[in-house]
Formats: C-alpha cells, sequence, structure tokens
C-alpha cells in the first residue's frame, strides 16, 4: 500500500483495526460459532466508524472517501492430534492442528486516491481478517 494515497496513516488504520477487533471480541474469547455474526458486525461497525470519523475534514460533514471492510473470522482447528510414525506406537507426535487459509484483493483504479488494506488479528482460537478497501470522491 503506497502510504501517499491512505486516508489517514497506515500504523492509525492497524490501530483502529486492532481496537476494533479487541472490543468485539474480548482478550482470548473461545471461538463460538453463534457469536461469529455479531462479532464480525461490531469490528465491521467499529472500523467504518473510525475510519469516517478521522478521514472527514474539521470544515466539512462529507467524507471523502468510500470505504468498504470485510471481516472474515477462522476457527482454528481442534485441540492436539496425535500423529503416528508407523506401526510403532512410541512414535508418536503430538502437533497442533490448524486449518489454513489464504486471502486475496485485488482492484483497478485510481492509485492517488484508492487503495486498499489488510489485517490479521489472531487469537488463541481463532483468527480475524480484516481487509478494507477506500476509494477518494
Amino acid at each position: 500500500m503506497a502510504e501517499s494515497c491512505a486516508p489517514i496513516p497506515p500504523i492509525r488504520i492497524k490501530q483502529i483495526c486492532g481496537d476494533a477487533c479487541n472490543s468485539a471480541l474480548g482478550d482470548s474469547p473461545t471461538y463460538t460459532h453463534s457469536m461469529t455474526e455479531t462479532w464480525n458486525t461490531n469490528i465491521i461497525n467499529g472500523i467504518l466508524r473510525a475510519l469516517i470519523s478521522e478521514s472527514t475534514p474539521a470544515s466539512t460533514t462529507a467524507c471523502p472517501y468510500k470505504y468498504a471492510v470485510n471481516s472474515t473470522i477462522i476457527q482454528h482447528a481442534g485441540g492436539a492430534r496425535s500423529v503416528s510414525g508407523g506401526d510403532d506406537d512410541s512414535a508418536s507426535v503430538t502437533s497442533q492442528a490448524r486449518r489454513g487459509m489464504h486471502s486475496a484483493c485485488g482492484g483497478y483504479w485510481n492509485t492517488e486516491k484508492d487503495g486498499m488494506w489488510a489485517y490479521k488479528h489472531t487469537l488463541k482460537d481463532m483468527d480475524v481478517v480484516v481487509s478494507i478497501i477506500w476509494i477518494g470522491i
């Protein structure tokens, strides 16, 4: 991401994302599928409120950017599992089971006013991947 096109400094965007995740999820929640919609909604709304507030000039009420925020919560796979090296059970080792994930986004726009940014928030039982896209008006 080119810092010159960011609506606010990238370090502040990172802080906004971290604050929104911490506010929605708490310090270290356990993954609870029934809560994921609420958590995602709270993360997205918190980020949008902060971005709009901090990128709107004091001299106007109109924000000079359009924003799109995506939040994905990924549950870490179940606890430890045993991996056997063959017929001999004494050769088994314990490994932490985790899921793999790769996410990507692209865009075609005015690189002087538009851009995107991604953030990963890691907790004991889950990861949250946030992507932000802005388009200068």
